[in-house]
């Protein structure tokens, strides 16, 4: 099934909010939100919860804490070789296929100090250590193997192992609501009681791409390869081709999605949104420009917190005790400052201890 219609950004931007629940806020579980999303990028710990209540109405952030603790989600490398929180059921479905982009990655950083040590023998050194069900860090797993391999430094090891060759998550405390701990590492098998299943052979990764559209589509083929990190995914494409509609984007390239989802029209209204750092409704794109300046295009791997207005970044935001500091990168109208603030004092709120905050925005930018 095909479609010669061309989608401009803004068509292709309120498409990206309504798959990213940010046209409006979701009226579904956490755990639900974070399956629709394919997982949100969790490398600093408290920003999922960021994620979630710009998306899920109501949101309690104790709900996203009870998932991790219950083992419904978990903290793991994954697309990207970045930290992601996924469902229980996706951490199983999607480690083997990933496992190959998460050695190279690695082995990217570290090829040199790595060059002289057998990996499978080092996976095997790092189950073993782990095997008795003990949790460690990075730096303890790395230190337990490092008699066998004394040359690399310890990062290498460490790296290597929890990132690439052991499927490990990240346990709480870790990631839950307003705590801080360091990471800390089980198998992922040990820590649900279930072992992680191979993909089938047949449509590798057919899935995936499915889920992806449906998160984040109408999108390029090199869209799906800069959020997951994967190659070789052409297979996967051509075994659900049959099932995708196409269009055009403004260049001419073809945009690939799911016939049924959404696709809303383009003057759609798009509210204010406060939005965590290492957002995937920026990273989960190659071409970005449907969401983010290329100007600015720098902010979504810098670890920047960005606001939308109108569904564009159009600020910066950080947060200074209970008050919500906005410096907008373009010169705000009225309305739009007033539902900055607006939508900012809700997010002063929820972050504030005691349930009370400001906002301000920078002078000179209205």
């Amino acid at each position: 099934m095909t479609a010669n219609t061309r989608l401009d950004n803004r068509a292709l931007n309120r498409a990206t909010l309504a798959r990213q629940l940010l046209l409006e806020r979701a009226d579904r579980s956490a755990l639900d939100a974070v399956a629709q999303l394919c997982g949100l990028q969790a490398q600093e710990p408290q920003e999922p919860f960021l994620g979630l209540w710009s998306r899920v109405r109501a949101f309690d952030p104790a709900e996203l804490s009870k998932l991790l603790v219950d083992r419904q989600v978990v903290r793991t490398h994954l697309m990207r070789r970045t930290v992601h929180l996924v469902t229980a059921e996706d951490a199983l479905a999607w480690r083997t296929r990933h496992e190959t982009m998460l050695r190279g990655r690695v082995l990217g950083v570290y090829r040199s100090e790595l060059a002289d040590v057998d990996l499978t023998e080092l996976a095997a050194a790092g189950h073993a250590v782990l095997a008795d069900g003990e949790p460690r860090s990075m730096g303890e797993l790395a230190r337990a193997v490092a008699d066998r391999w004394p040359e690399p430094a310890p990062r290498a090891l460490g790296e290597m192992l929890v990132a690439a060759l052991v499927p490990v998550v990240q346990l709480p405390p870790r990631g839950v609501w307003r705590q801080k701990a360091g990471a800390r590492y089980l198998p992922l098998s040990a820590w649900l009681g279930r072992e992680i299943p191979a993909p089938p052979d047949d449509v590798v990764g057919a899935d995936l791409v499915r889920r992806y559209l449906a998160a984040y589509g109408p999108a390029l083929t090199a869209d799906l390869r800069a959020w997951s990190g994967l190659s070789g995914l052409p297979a996967a494409v051509a075994a659900v081709r049959p099932e995708l509609v196409s269009f055009r984007d403004e260049r001419g390239r073809e945009l690939l999605d799911l016939p049924h989802a959404p696709r809303p029209d383009p003057d759609t209204p798009a509210p204010v949104r406060f939005l965590p750092a290492f957002d995937n409704a920026l990273l989960g794109y190659s071409d970005r420009t449907r969401i983010v300046d290329d100007a600015h295009r720098s902010l979504s791997v810098a670890g920047t917190r960005v606001t939308l207005v109108d569904g564009r970044v159009s600020a910066t935001w950080t947060c200074d005790g209970d008050t919500v500091m906005v410096t907008p990168l373009r010169k705000l109208t009225r309305a739009e400052r007033t539902a900055v603030v607006e939508e900012g004092e809700a997010l002063a709120a929820f972050l504030a201890e005691g349930g009370h905050g400001g906002v301000r925005i920078a002078a000179g930018w209205y």
